[in-house]
């Protein structure tokens, strides 16, 4: 059990990444990572719903017919995305505003079909909250990493306005990092959503093929 565990936490986190493994929801990545505190806030909100859907399918998979298993999924996805859409409504308003009709797009994410399809309806509840909040995880840290360099290379800035998002308490997460900064518009528009994007993808796959080239040759220096 516990390689399992470190087995889902490696597959969420990296291996399988949703984002750089998968390819998967990148319509809402590109459209909301203009800054670090967007992706962040609709990373939070995409963590729950996976976590929760992933539960909740896992408590129920012994009475879901595999006939109607698909509609029943979408069905308890888009319940959960209804409570986290009138949530932040009410309590984060301001980001709300923001990520608008992102947040109900949620129910469309294939990633978090996917994980209720190939994993929660089939595993206890245990592991598919694990493999939920692994898949959640790697999706946010994927969201919060792109925001960023957009936000610091487009406006100079960094967690800018994330006391909307976490309160007052949290504006010392606001920073300006490069003053009087005209910034690079581009980083802020879906092009270099795209270009950002680009590079993530290729630098996972360069450390990937570095880390196998280094393991393949483990064995080859312990014989000698």
């Amino acid at each position: 059990m516990e390689m399992t565990y470190k087995t889902l936490a490696r597959e969420g986190l990296w291996d399988n990444n949703p984002v750089l493994g998968q390819s998967l929801a990148l319509c809402p990545l590109l459209a909301v990572t203009t800054s670090a505190t967007n992706g962040l806030g609709m990373g939070l909100a995409t963590l729950f719903v996976v976590v929760a859907t992933s539960v909740i399918i896992s408590l129920l998979r012994e009475i879901i017919t595999p006939e109607v298993r698909i509609p029943v999924f979408i069905l308890l996805i888009a319940a959960t995305v209804t409570i986290v859409d009138m949530m932040m409504n009410a309590f984060v308003h301001d980001l709300y505003k923001v990520l608008g009709l992102f947040i109900p797009l949620i129910v469309t994410n294939c990633m978090i079909l996917g994980r209720a399809e190939s994993f929660a309806s089939r595993f206890p509840v245990k592991l598919a909250a694990l493999d939920g909040l692994m898949m959640g995880l790697g999706f946010l840290w994927v969201l919060v990493l792109l925001g960023a360099i957009r936000e610091v290379i487009g406006s100079g800035t960094l967690f800018a306005n994330a006391s909307l998002l976490l309160g007052q308490n949290f504006a010392f997460m606001e920073l300006t990092l490069i003053p009087d900064y005209r910034g690079y518009l581009i980083m802020i528009l879906p092009p270099g959503g795209f270009l950002v994007m680009g590079f993530l993808m290729a630098g996972k796959r360069l450390l990937d093929a570095r880390l196998e080239q280094a393991t393949a040759s483990q064995p080859v220096a312990q014989a000698t």
